[in-house]
């Protein structure tokens, strides 16, 4: 049954409790008001708000208890604020895009209004405790983009109510007592996203409550347009558990009903927690009093009997009512109360205006002394006047409008010599520096658990140490990880049983278990969504994403929501989750394995690895294990199969990122390359060493980073010449290493020859052996095109080939 109208007890309801609540409803609606006019007025870009949630978010915010979890959408202001987690001129402040965490300790002014996100870590980087806060996960704006990691939140709670083994790490849980409050809009639950969400949360059976936030339409699109029987709860029947299946707890109440919405929360938080089972509270009857966002009004779209219904059942006004017909409160109280929470806003609001304006003033003024004295007898004063005569006339000086003056009067000045732009260009160098911290910081860790800190151990090898295939190779580096570190857990589809599809796991799940190995459903956006959550609550996951095409399934949430994480929130949350797969020389249009130029364009934030062999993904495992950033390692798919000596240190040594290594020395050309490319250039190396080509071999290994050691250059100060080879579109990895090594590390300077680049076709190859050698480049191409650059600079020496 889908139903709880029935519930009525308001036994802990006090006066003081309601009127409480009845102050911060009224509060978070003058905000959302205030917000809007600040939107239309010019103060900020953009604003979407709460207003007509407030109610519905109250009750949520009454069942939220320390230790628990939100995992929300931009609409969650009065949840937040209920908390105690959000004072109103953060709330202002963001939506200013105040890059001070003083005043906004969310995002640091990265993300638009109503992003919230808990500061899990300290100065340091270092975790906090997070059963003693109220947890909010950092909010996204893409549409159903916060569910996929909530299934993780959720999963870690069982993890550490049913694995002894974690009982030892107290600051992430207490006995797996958290649940995970999840929020959505309505019309967001078209999204696949929710639906994989709701299928895995049901299988796992983890403490996910889910709230849908239902006001009737999807911008302007209504409901029934949108949802199989115009009701997500009604479509969600099957769902359902009862006594002889498993699966959710479902619950409507109306959104203006107080009462309802807090006895409906209470009931259904005692479920999620006590019985570690999904529920779903499908809030109905909201009301959105502004529209969707401040980009236009919904008058455009609701008809009027529906706008009229809107008024009558607004949520503030129905729980004004009913706290006068339940002889709570006067009309004069709650007059006075009204009154109180405007003056509450007016004040958040003018308060975080003028943090905001205060914290660019002070480079305006420097500015305006500066180009004062600059023009100061000057022959162009006339036109340094004029620059400075517009930053000292802007209504609302930004940061940039100081530096961007400063930079046109720098270009005035170029011919000169004088202390005024001395002057200028100091201010600019130390505001530069300022700014690429408020700005560009934190994409990657800056903590002293940073991938590129750890020490690097090279691997020890002895006259015992044995000749495996790879697949051995991995299966001997995961024991060891799994028998010494109790945090790691691996999930994946046949990760578990059979031991992934390529034996990397084999018997390991029998060994440690199927809370710490274990198999997935074909749903690779909850799988990386699920590792996301694990490694927010400090464990350390390894998602397995089966085959590297299949990343595209898990884009949206890799881009949006991890790769960004510590960037949008300015070093405050952290998700050190590792993503394994297996890719390079597959054959066929949908398994061809080389994605990587969509990696790299997607991914920043994201390290992305490319070990040539198994014992080199070792080492880059304990790398990362040791370290709090995210992981993308491609393994190579041809490898498991090849023999590898082990590395007596197996469980210790460690290869550092950004750290090329030289597979083969040379004089004569410079061939970069990666992954399972490597086998392929040795082997064409081997080859033109016949014709009297020498060939400096390089594995860059890391994408993400890029050769932070300048091994490249160093090379080309040999040889002079380069090819970067790999198996990704045309314009794709190769075209970025050469970006990076032309470009960002000036290469360019020691070549004699045009670089080249050697890349698969445009299209996917297809289907066989004929296709993979047609399509993507071969021991035959590596040559002639190594020999080609050879022939243009020698050309009596290495004739035509034909």
């Amino acid at each position: 049954m889908i139903a709880n109208e029935s519930l009525r007890t308001t036994d802990a309801l006090t006066r003081d409790i309601i009127l409480a609540d009845y102050r911060i409803a009224c509060e978070s609606r003058q905000v959302s008001l205030l917000g809007r006019k600040d939107v239309m007025g010019g103060r900020a870009k953009f604003g979407i708000f709460g207003d007509g949630k407030e109610l519905a978010q109250l009750a949520a915010a009454r069942a939220f208890k320390r230790g628990d979890f939100r995992s929300g959408y931009y609409r969650d202001q009065t949840f937040v604020a209920a908390l105690g987690e959000l004072r109103w001129p953060e709330f202002f402040a963001q939506l200013y895009a105040h890059t001070d965490l003083a005043h906004d300790p969310n995002t640091a002014g990265r993300s638009m209004n109503g992003h919230f996100a808990t500061r899990w870590l300290d100065g340091q980087g270092h975790w906090r405790n997070q059963t003693e806060l109220y947890n909010s996960a950092c909010d996204i704006a893409p549409t159903a983009g916060q569910i996929p990691r909530s299934v993780g939140l959720a999963y870690a709670s069982k993890l550490y109510r049913n694995n002894p083994e974690l009982a030892n790490i107290p600051q992430f849980s207490r006995q797996g007592n958290e649940i995970t409050f999840a929020t959505i809009g309505d019309a967001s639950t078209s999204q696949g996203m929710f639906w994989e969400t709701i299928n895995a949360a049901g299988v796992l059976q983890v403490p996910l409550l889910v709230s849908v936030w239902d006001d009737g339409y999807g911008i302007s699109v209504p409901v029934d347009l949108q949802t199989t029987k115009g009701s997500i709860s009604k479509a969600l029947a099957g769902f359902q558990r009862d006594e002889h299946d498993k699966g959710f707890a479902i619950f409507t109440v109306k959104g203006w009903d107080y009462a309802a919405l807090v006895e409906t929360y209470e009931k259904a938080a005692h479920i999620c927690r006590t019985e570690h089972v999904p529920v779903l509270v499908h809030v109905q009857e909201l009301t959105q009093p502004q529209g969707h966002s401040s980009s236009g009004s919904h008058e455009r779209y609701k008809p009027i009997e529906r706008l009229a219904w809107e008024r009558e059942h607004d949520c503030n006004l129905q729980f004004r009512n009913w706290i006068l017909a339940s002889d709570i409160a006067t009309a004069d109280e709650l007059t006075a109360l009204e009154k109180e929470a405007l003056a509450v806003a007016r004040e958040s609001r003018n308060a975080a205006w003028k943090a905001y304006q205060k914290s660019m003033a002070g480079d305006q003024a420097d500015v305006l002394d500066l180009l004062q004295q600059a023009a100061r007898n000057h022959p162009k004063s006339a036109d340094i006047m004029g620059i400075r005569m517009e930053l000292q006339q802007a209504v609302t000086p930004l940061f940039r409008d100081s530096v961007s003056a400063v930079r046109r009067v720098l270009r005035l000045l170029r011919n000169d010599k004088g202390q005024s732009k001395q002057a200028l260009a100091r201010w600019l160098a130390s505001v530069t520096e300022q700014h690429e911290d408020r700005f560009n910081s934190h994409l990657y860790s800056q903590s002293d658990e940073s991938p590129l800190r750890v020490t690097p151990v090279p691997a020890q090898y002895s006259d015992e140490s044995p000749m495996l295939d790879g697949y051995l190779i991995m299966q001997r580096y995961f024991d060891s990880l799994f028998g010494r570190e109790p945090r790691a857990v691996a999930i994946g589809e046949d990760v578990g049983h059979i031991g992934d599809v390529n034996q990397g796991f084999a018997g390991l799940q029998e060994k440690y278990g199927h809370l710490r190995i274990t198999d997935t459903g074909i749903r690779e956006t909850t799988i990386i969504g699920q590792g996301i959550g694990l490694a927010m609550r400090g464990l350390r996951p390894i998602v397995e994403i089966q085959y590297f095409d299949y990343i595209f399934y898990a884009l949206a949430t890799l881009t949006d929501d991890l790769a960004t994480l510590q960037y949008r929130t300015k070093g405050g949350q952290k998700a050190p989750v590792i993503i394994r797969t297996r890719g390079h020389r597959l054959e066929g249009i949908w398994h061809s394995g080389s994605p990587m130029g969509a990696m790299l364009n997607s991914l920043r934030g994201i390290h992305v690895l490319v070990p040539r062999n198994m014992v080199q993904a070792a080492g880059f495992y304990n790398t990362l294990i040791k370290s709090d950033d995210p992981a993308l390692l491609v393994e190579c798919l041809n490898g498991y199969r090849l023999k590898e000596r082990l590395p007596d240190n197996i469980a210790e040594f460690c290869l550092p990122l950004g750290s090329p290594d030289i597979l083969q020395e040379g004089t004569d050309i410079t061939v970069v390359t990666y992954g399972s490319m490597c086998r392929i250039v040795m082997d064409a190396a081997a080859q033109l060493a016949e014709t009297g080509v020498s060939v400096e071999v390089i594995d860059v290994q890391t994408l993400l980073p890029f050769d932070l050691t300048g091994t490249i250059v160093e090379s080309l100060k040999k040889t002079s010449r380069v090819l970067f080879a790999d198996e990704d579109f045309p314009g794709g990895a190769s075209a970025y290493m050469m970006q990076q090594v032309l470009d960002q590390q000036n290469g360019y300077r020691y070549l004699d020859s045009a670089p080249r680049t050697l890349t698969a076709k445009a299209h996917r190859p297809p289907y066989g052996s004929d296709g993979d050698y047609f399509s993507k480049p071969s021991i035959d191409d590596v040559f002639e095109a190594v020999y080609a650059l050879m022939h243009e600079a020698e050309p009596n020496r290495f004739p035509a080939l034909y």
